[in-house]
């Protein structure tokens, strides 16, 4: 076990649990996809913390930050930016938009409209924008950690399947339990506290762990159990899609990031089951597609074909 991983994991934790209240997984899998490259996509009811977590994180970090507050009425260049003329150069400048940050917060990104939507999901794959022809580069570290309220509540624009395969992980964050309620009653505002946080890794920093989360070692019988559970998925009666080979590569970088944050450089079976659910049953499609029930139903399926399957040793 690699003693200085955890001391660094544990301080980012620590700093976050500050804020963010309760004994919720979303913590270790929020950091798990900043390791791993990855964006996330928040989704719970209003009022539970996921603007908050988001925020503690960016401010846990000395690196670039920024949050858009995602409305119908934004348009791609309000994120992306755009090409002004300049009157004194005469000639076009670009304007870059918030997008060209470290972390971007993207609030309520079903709140917007698909075309902003997926000008935004566009950049999180590519890690780069088109503007007037030219070809801009993301900086880097660079995640979206969006937020969004459940499709049933009413005034939102679902993501399709196709684009929510562009988040590494989708995860609810459920409730408080009734002593983290207590506390977190003399937390407020958040606002207050949040002025409190202070960085404990800088940006460099994140850039190094990246590398080395690339690193840790995947053996074939894990590459393989891997392989195992996306056909599964993919052969299951009541799974219209299963899970694609971008969705395998998805997994298995997670798992690495993960296998970091114990202190291993290697991934074990455990790593893959840990992070089935956030990582996987938004990319799979079956009847009642876009409803909270169908991502409900899908972990369950999930788990269950995951049962089937013998473990590597």
């Amino acid at each position: 076990m690699n003693t200085h991983r955890n001391e660094l994991i544990d301080t980012l934790r620590s700093q976050i649990s500050q804020v963010f209240l309760g004994k919720s997984p979303a913590v270790d899998w929020i950091i798990c996809c900043l390791l791993a490259r990855g964006h996330v996509l928040l989704e719970d009811v209003p009022g539970v913390g996921k603007t908050l977590l988001a925020s503690t994180l960016a401010k846990s970090i000395d690196c670039p930050f920024a949050r858009i507050q995602l409305t119908p009425d934004m348009l791609p260049a309000d994120l992306l930016g755009v090409s002004i003329f300049s009157r004194d150069g005469g000639e076009l400048r670009f304007q870059p938009g918030p997008i060209f940050t470290n972390i971007l917060l993207a609030d309520e990104i079903n709140r917007t409209t698909p075309r902003t939507q997926s000008a935004l999901l566009e950049a999180m794959g590519d890690s780069q924008v088109s503007i007037e022809g030219v070809t801009h580069q993301l900086n880097e570290p660079f995640m979206v950690v969006a937020t969004q309220n459940p499709a049933e509540f009413e005034g939102t624009y679902p993501l399709p399947e196709n684009q929510l395969d562009r988040f590494l992980m989708r995860v609810s964050l459920g409730y408080p339990d009734s002593e983290a309620e207590v506390q977190l009653l003399d937390l407020r505002p958040a606002t207050t506290v949040l002025e409190h946080i202070k960085p404990v890794l800088h940006g460099e920093d994140i850039i190094k762990i990246q590398k080395q989360v690339d690193e840790v070692h995947l053996s074939e019988s894990i590459r393989r159990y891997i392989v195992d559970i996306a056909r599964a998925t993919r052969d299951s009666n009541e799974i219209i899609v299963g899970l694609s080979p971008r969705g395998s590569l998805a997994l298995a970088q997670a798992a690495r990031a993960r296998a970091w944050m114990e202190g291993r450089d290697f991934v074990e079976p455990d790593d893959i089951h840990a992070l089935l659910i956030p990582v996987c049953a938004h990319r799979v499609v079956i009847d009642g597609a876009g409803t909270r029930a169908h991502w409900q139903l899908a972990a369950e399926m999930i788990e269950t074909i995951v049962h089937q399957i013998p473990s590597p040793a």
